[in-house]
């Protein structure tokens, strides 16, 4: 994959759906959005993601998949995106 390639516009509701693909379990809806955990060896990452059907900015959506909330980066997400589609 390009490195240069750009942030997929991409929306809350998808998002949860590739995230419940990739293995993350539903632990609590709220009115902000869905909270998301996967485990990782010997801890939980957990996330929340807006549930909207509105593209998410690409400032949330970097911080979502970052390092210190889901941790797949760029090249994660549009691996998951190639897998599993939108």
């Amino acid at each position: 994959m390009p490195q240069d390639k750009k942030l997929p516009r991409i929306r809350g509701k998808q998002l949860i759906k590739l995230a419940r693909a990739d293995g993350w379990i539903i632990k609590r809806r709220a009115t902000h959005g869905v909270a998301l955990a996967k485990k990782f060896s010997d801890r939980f990452r957990v996330t929340v993601i807006p549930d909207t059907r509105a593209e998410l900015d690409e400032g949330i959506l970097a911080a979502i998949i970052g390092p210190k909330q889901m941790g797949i980066g760029k090249q994660g997400l549009l691996a998951l995106i190639e897998k599993y589609g939108l």
